[in-house]
């Protein structure tokens, strides 16, 4: 494996892209915007311009789909009411054609699983509401080519994603009970790096940090690191899910290297 296209190239794809360079690939990469691709070249990224709602002739001539393994990233952005997530990987899966990837990785979340006093593992997804049925019908395209392998990503946390001012200065907040399911952008990058690498992964991982705090120790702690009032919360209990990330860690050999979100703070 020589040549790795990374679809998506912004909070996760381009560190990724770094990464990869650095451990000898050659990689190419899509913006949407044609404005954000000035500085990849000069990181050694091959820079091409896709947007799925209107794709061009030159880049359905282009060289951006011939590679040896590929990488989704696109951001579902289904809270915010986008209804054409489905349009766009269909736009894009035909863009793919009948090439053969040593790997397609298809970046998902853990979003597929249902609130519930309950660990739950890569068998236990359902389409339990509007978006998670999205969500799998969006990994159904995916799975069915050979060679591939769906990433559920916990909670993001890394640079530019501190958690700090999500419940920050609120009161009367239920749930201090939930499990927090996270995961650290170093273990986003290492662990896709190692699926990339490796022939015989399993059709789907969990990635998530094997200690869970609980909300209402995490975010008291978030706010503070950052300076911010924490928030107060209620006695009044959620459903407790707990995501379990360790199927990679026993098929794969992988080592988490950011386990604790507590500690996670200082690695914003």
């Amino acid at each position: 494996m020589k040549t790795i296209t990374l679809i998506g190239c912004g909070w996760f794809g381009l560190p990724l892209a770094k990464h990869l360079i650095n451990q000898g690939f050659q990689v190419k990469a899509s913006k949407r915007q044609v404005d954000d691709l000035v500085s990849l070249p000069q990181l050694g990224i091959k820079a091409y311009q896709l947007d799925l709602a209107n794709v061009s002739d030159d880049v359905k001539s282009s060289s951006l789909f011939d590679a040896d393994a590929i990488v989704i990233n696109i951001p579902p952005r289904l809270r915010r009411g986008d209804s054409d997530y489905i349009a766009y990987l269909t736009e894009l899966k035909s863009l793919m054609g009948t090439r053969l990837y040593q790997k397609v990785i298809f970046i998902s979340t853990t979003g597929v699983y249902p609130s519930a006093d309950q660990t739950v593992t890569e068998a236990d997804a359902s389409a339990f509401s509007d978006t998670s049925t999205t969500l799998l019908q969006a990994e159904a395209m995916f799975a069915a080519m050979p060679n591939s392998c769906i990433v559920r990503f916990s909670g993001l946390i890394g640079p530019k994603r501190h958690p700090g001012r999500f419940f920050a200065g609120k009161t009367d907040v239920s749930g201090a009970n939930v499990a927090v399911n996270l995961v650290h952008l170093e273990d986003c990058i290492a662990a896709v790096s190692l699926i990339l690498s490796n022939p015989n992964t399993l059709p789907i991982y969990n990635l998530a940090a094997p200690v869970h705090p609980t909300r209402g120790e995490f975010y008291v702690k978030a706010a503070e690191h950052l300076g911010l009032t924490p928030p107060e919360f209620n006695q009044q209990q959620q459903p407790n899910k707990v995501i379990d990330g360790q199927l990679i860690c026993r098929h794969l050999g992988y080592e988490y290297r950011q386990p604790n979100p507590l500690k996670m703070l200082d690695a914003c």
